[in-house]
């Protein structure tokens, strides 16, 4: 068993937030092991990498000796969670959400341990409520306090509607923990006022308060957004390999360093070494190839993660074409510089970006990678790509 002060380094160690820490410390203290929850709602059918970074906390809690609970969130899933979300968000129907929870539970032991994983639905105790204890539960808070919350003070500000649903959801999640007896709850940044709702009712009937860990957002594909199937920004723990590797491959270079700190298993050291390299001219696609290995490796096998960097890898050095490539045409006297024609044709935002793009060898004609000086002849119809996603049929046709 690690000390206290080892394990609360560890516990801190990627989060965002620890509130309780001085009651964190005493519960540690006491040696007992821990009741640490985290709840996940099924609104899809798959986990995604942004789930993954609450769920290898969790896994790092039952290393050092702690109870997981896998709180499926069937129930409060009907509700429809509105954290973060500018209109009431709809609920689904208890046939979608059991659908999409029964795919949770078995992905979730892709990383977490079972022996020491209780899996729970929340419907279990909600279901059992009557209306008199639900205005019991919705008497421990009031209006005030929930327009507090950033998202519905926004709403409010604005006009915008508010369902009462909507602030049954917190206190629903909140009353969880009373449930449950938890100690710990883990939760994104954008669920704080929700975790800290389970802090305050379990006090009001009569429970030691949890302490409440939040965890970074990851950030979808996009590199705008939080990662959402709903959004299309994500990537799927049960993708297949191929998939999974371009999809991680073809990611900003700026998301890289965020993906590498939230999902490689690295530690910080070895991760300040990898911007070293890349600052002395490693090629940061080398490193996105090194983390789409290890994460595919850890759902899917070493040897799944050797092929998919092996087949997907080879088709994207060798020019590998996507459907619908466009076809354009581009009218002219004589030949034109690669750099011009990329310009003209639009795949850039101007010739400078083109030289650019040429001098980082990230510039195809007909799968070969290519330098400014490359010439495009009067007639000629090549496939030219720039970066990973940018194809173009083009043909330079004489006027």
């Amino acid at each position: 068993m690690k000390s206290v002060e080892e394990q609360l380094a560890l516990i801190k160690f990627g989060a965002a937030e620890l509130l309780g820490e001085a009651d964190l410390i005493k519960k540690l203290k006491s040696g007992q092991p821990l009741r640490i929850k985290a709840g996940f709602d099924p609104m899809a059918p798959d986990l995604h990498l942004g789930h993954t970074v609450l769920i290898d906390k969790l896994r790092q809690f039952q290393e050092l000796g702690h109870q997981v609970i896998f709180l499926i969130g069937d129930f409060t899933g009907m509700i429809g969670d509105p954290s973060g979300k500018s209109a009431t968000r709809p609920p689904l129907t208890r046939e979608q959400v059991l659908n999409n929870a029964e795919t949770y539970k078995t992905q979730a032991f892709n990383i977490l341990d079972p022996a020491t994983t209780e899996v729970v639905f929340n419907s279990v105790w909600m279901d059992q409520m009557k209306p008199a204890d639900f205005i019991s539960l919705a008497s421990q808070y009031t209006v005030a306090r929930m327009l507090e919350r950033d998202d519905f003070d926004k709403r409010y500000s604005t006009n915008q509607s508010i369902a009462i649903h909507e602030f049954l959801y917190p206190l629903v999640q909140g009353y969880d923990s009373v449930a449950l007896y938890a100690d710990v709850e883990l939760g994104g940044t954008d669920q704080k006022f929700n975790l800290l709702m389970g802090r305050e009712l379990q006090r009001a009937y009569g429970q030691e308060a949890q302490c409440v860990l939040t965890m970074p957002l990851l950030v979808g594909l996009d590199g705008v957004k939080k990662m959402s199937q709903s959004l299309g920004n994500y990537v799927g723990i049960q993708e297949a390999p191929g998939v999974m590797y371009s999809k991680l491959v073809s990611m900003p270079d700026f998301l890289m360093w965020r993906y590498l700190e939230l999902l490689s298993f690295r530690s910080m050291d070895e991760i300040k070494a990898l911007r070293y390299k890349v600052e002395a001219g490693t090629n940061p696609r080398d490193l996105k190839i090194t983390l789409a290995e290890e994460i595919i490796a850890r759902y899917h096998g070493e040897e799944a993660a050797v092929s998919a960097h092996r087949a997907v890898g080879n088709r994207m050095r060798d020019g590998y074409l996507p459907d619908n490539v466009p076809e354009i045409e581009l009218k002219a006297t004589e030949s034109m510089p690669i750099a011009t024609v990329l310009n003209k044709a639009a795949l850039v935002k101007n010739a400078a970006v083109a030289r650019d793009l040429l001098g980082s060898g990230v510039v195809r004609i007909d799968g070969k990678i290519v330098d400014r000086t490359f010439l495009y002849e009067l007639s000629a119809t090549h496939v030219c790509q720039v970066g990973k996603k940018v194809f173009a049929r083009i043909t330079l046709k004489s006027i």
